[in-house]
């Protein structure tokens, strides 16, 4: 456990440190209000575990966290699950320096160290979870923070584009915010919750992006008017921004949000 919390402060103050020296340098570019996201995905053995978890995180977790400044935490499961069941939360703050503080202030809040009780001191033979996986994502410039969406039945399509390169994945993140991909999307009806660059986490380098519809009717249609939309077919027929030369593989997941779920 020790070992895994330094490993973790490395990383931490390495991408701090790197943070740092990319805002002191001069630059044109106008300063965005830009968000940083942690994505959670647990994997559950049991109803039992899923269950600790989902009351740690309504109960203790989320109320926390927004005391600290995180007001809109979205916590969704798998329309369809495959396999053991899983969670997905994704957590917005506004600054690095936000993430790492946030996790020395829960240690000091007592309120939040009692209602975390069942979930922090769970046994090995009774954990919360069988694992979960962290990502780190910046928000991209041209959809710099959260968008949530009306509360009314939604899904959500959660997709993670894997680049062959990192110059490869930065050519299509440049297709959203420099291209207008992003406005194609809302021309089209594909309407985002938020857009992201995986600084850290698995199968790098990879954005990672959240849209959300009425239903899979809904999904379909809107899928169907940007395949056609001139202005998409245009852009991606560009001779270095081809999906064949950008994304190596594409990963959808259908989710449906929580009843506690602020998104």
């Amino acid at each position: 456990m020790k070992s895994r919390r330094f490993f973790q402060s490395i990383i931490l103050t390495f991408l701090l440190a790197g943070f740092s020296c990319a805002i002191a340098r001069p630059s044109s570019t106008p300063k965005q209000n830009g968000e940083f996201y942690e994505l959670r995905v647990y994997t559950f053995k049991n109803t039992d575990q899923q269950k600790l978890t989902e009351d740690y995180l309504e109960k203790a977790a989320i109320p926390a966290l927004n005391r600290l400044g995180s007001k809109t935490i979205g916590v969704f499961t798998e329309q369809q699950p495959e396999g053991q069941t899983k969670i997905y939360v994704i957590i917005p703050y506004k600054s690095m320096e936000e993430f790492i503080g946030a996790t020395q202030k829960l240690k000091a809040d007592k309120q939040y160290l009692h209602a975390a009780a069942p979930y922090l001191e769970a046994s090995a033979q009774a954990t919360a979870y069988d694992h979960f996986e962290s990502s780190f994502l910046k928000s991209f410039t041209g959809f710099s923070q959260i968008v949530v969406p009306e509360k009314k039945d939604r899904i959500f399509e959660l997709r993670c584009y894997e680049s062959p390169t990192e110059s490869a994945g930065k050519k299509k993140i440049s297709m959203f915010n420099d291209m207008g991909e992003i406005d194609i999307f809302k021309r089209t009806g594909l309407t985002p919750v938020f857009f992201g660059e995986t600084l850290i986490g698995n199968k790098l380098p990879n954005l990672t992006y959240m849209l959300v519809f009425d239903d899979m009717k809904d999904h379909d249609e809107s899928w169907g008017k940007f395949g056609k939309d001139p202005d998409w077919k245009r852009i991606s027929a560009l001779p270095d921004y081809t999906d064949a030369k950008i994304i190596r593989k594409i990963t959808r997941t259908f989710l449906v949000p929580t009843r506690y779920s602020q998104i």
